[in-house]
């Protein structure tokens, strides 16, 4: 049973060097303010595994790229597994959390994203375009990632990499969920600058789209990111599903705006210690 003040060890890397963004910064603030609920101490994601057990749950927030650290994490893992160990956000995470296998298979079922596709027969399925882009399945944070003309994609296409057409998108949004309830949506209005995010006003269509991968992917509890591009035609695309360790741009809200998603992320903690 958790203690009176549950305990939790939040998993981050303070230090990562995030272009554009300062995860540090992010984890202070939010730690800062979880402690008037919980107890709290940090650790980086390779010491996770030999500190976990001390603690009631563990939280993983901004960890890095697991190409960095892929055989700590893998071992964190299966020790979490076995052990039962309550870990935020659940590892049945069926997104990025499980590498992007999960863009191509729903492209082929007909889901809104950009037409992705890890096969040489299967290149058939993209659309013709100047430029494609090539990443690895188990990246993250670009890492990796490179654009190509048509003829390089039957080398790369060998099930390891995805292959998408470049998409001359307008701009970026990014939906912010705790558990399924939207809190906040942000968009980059210059696609040449990912991360200066302005606070993007949701219409009912939107959120449509946003939740129907939130519900695809079958969360009960924790926090996950939605990133969109607004294609040629108008309509949304999904770029990324990040359930693992979303960065949150909290820096890019207002008091209200950062007030009311710890208050959230409280809530939600608390269920799932409950739960």
């Amino acid at each position: 049973m958790p203690a009176a003040r549950p305990r939790l060890l939040y998993v981050t890397d303070l230090a990562y060097p995030a272009r554009g963004r300062r995860y540090g910064d992010e984890d202070v603030l939010l730690t800062s303010r979880l402690r008037a609920d919980f107890d709290l101490a940090l650790c980086h994601p390779r010491d996770a595994a030999a500190l976990m057990d001390a603690f009631d749950a563990v939280v993983v927030r901004n960890s890095g790229p697991v190409l960095g650290y892929r055989e700590e994490y893998d071992a964190f893992r299966e020790r979490a597994l076995s052990a039962g160990t309550r870990v935020y956000n659940p590892l049945t995470g069926r997104a990025d959390m499980a590498g992007k296998q999960y863009l191509v298979d729903l492209s082929a079922a007909g889901f809104p994203v950009i037409p992705t596709v890890d096969r040489p027969e299967d290149l058939h399925r993209l659309p013709d375009t100047d430029r494609y882009v090539v990443k690895p399945k188990l990246g993250a944070d670009s890492l990796g990632m490179r654009t190509v003309t048509a003829d390089a994609l039957p080398a790369l296409a060998d099930g390891a990499t995805l292959v998408q057409p470049r998409v001359d998108f307008a701009h970026e949004i990014s939906f912010y969920f705790v558990d399924h309830d939207l809190q906040y949506a942000l968009y980059a209005p210059h696609p040449d600058r990912r991360w200066q995010l302005e606070p993007y006003d949701v219409t009912p269509d939107d959120l449509e789209f946003a939740r129907r991968f939130v519900d695809w992917n079958g969360l009960a509890h924790g926090i996950q990111r939605v990133d969109a591009c607004r294609a040629p035609d108008g309509g949304l695309l999904l770029v990324e599903l990040e359930d693992l360790n979303p960065y949150l741009s909290l820096d890019a809200l207002d008091d209200a705006g950062r007030d009311a998603f710890v208050a959230a992320m409280t809530r939600s903690l608390h269920r799932f210690l409950a739960g």
